[in-house]
């Protein structure tokens, strides 16, 4: 029991940390509501391994692989804005899940269930999480160079296009992982609260990416060391941590 607390553990800090920093680049986009529309888009994929007993995580990086290629091939046919395309994909996976996900389920493939992660996922999780960060840790700069300024950024032969497929691509994967952590309702507040408490009491942009992980980090171990106390459902109480987090960084909030 205790080697299965300490995965559960591993598992939120990483995926805890870079949801924050990648919550730190969906802010600067005006995304921040893609990483939650995302975490719905992956329920298709978690009702069907609640179903057939296998892990979550893969029945969520599957569907939203489907979800982000089409989200990525829409905006590229229809010019219309990421989000109004993620909607859209999002409210369809949605009532495809409703329609044969099983009552006893819906808790788990809402909130998460992190009691269920054992060795194999936490190594999963590391490599990935580890993965994931530096290849963001790479675009970073490109992200927000095209944002504020694509035709810029085209100038310096920054392929918009390219990017953002990887983007999303960083989102599907660390919305894949938390499923376990904080369930596809929760995923899309731990890659934004984070970030968005950051933010108050950041003085640059160094700071505040790092500051996201940081606090990422901190709200997903405080959250996790609470479930195992008065053993409450993970998911929430990492999520309620961050919020908290958030409510005191508006009092050191930079003017």
């Amino acid at each position: 029991m205790e080697v299965q607390f300490l995965y559960s553990l591993i598992v939120a800090v990483f995926i805890g940390g870079v949801a924050g920093y990648l919550g730190s680049l969906m802010i600067t986009k005006r995304m921040a509501l893609v990483g939650d529309a995302l975490g719905h888009v992956a329920l298709p994929g978690v009702a069907l391994a609640l179903i057939y007993g296998f892990n979550p995580s893969w029945g969520a990086l599957l569907v939203l692989a489907v979800g982000i290629f089409l989200i990525w091939l829409f905006e590229i046919r229809t010019k219309l804005p990421m989000e109004a395309l993620t909607g859209i994909v999002f409210t369809a996976s949605v009532a495809i899940a409703f329609l044969f996900l099983p009552e006893s389920k819906v808790s788990t493939a809402l909130i998460g269930d992190i009691s269920q992660i054992n060795f194999w996922d936490t190594l999963v999780s590391i490599v990935l999480c580890i993965i994931t960060f530096l290849v963001l840790k790479k675009i970073f700069s490109k992200m927000i160079l095209a944002n504020l300024n694509e035709n810029l950024a085209q100038v310096e032969g920054i392929n918009t296009k390219k990017y953002n497929f990887i983007y999303l691509v960083c989102i599907a994967v660390i919305v894949a992982l938390g499923i376990k952590v904080t369930g596809s309702l929760l995923m899309g507040a731990l890659v934004i609260t984070p970030a968005a408490a950051a933010r108050n009491i950041s003085r640059n942009l160094s700071q505040y990416s790092y500051g996201a992980l940081i606090i990422g980090i901190i709200s997903c171990i405080l959250g996790v060391l609470l479930f195992k106390i008065i053993g409450l459902p993970a998911g929430p109480l990492v999520i309620l941590t961050a919020s908290i987090i958030f409510l005191i960084s508006l009092f050191f909030k930079r003017r």
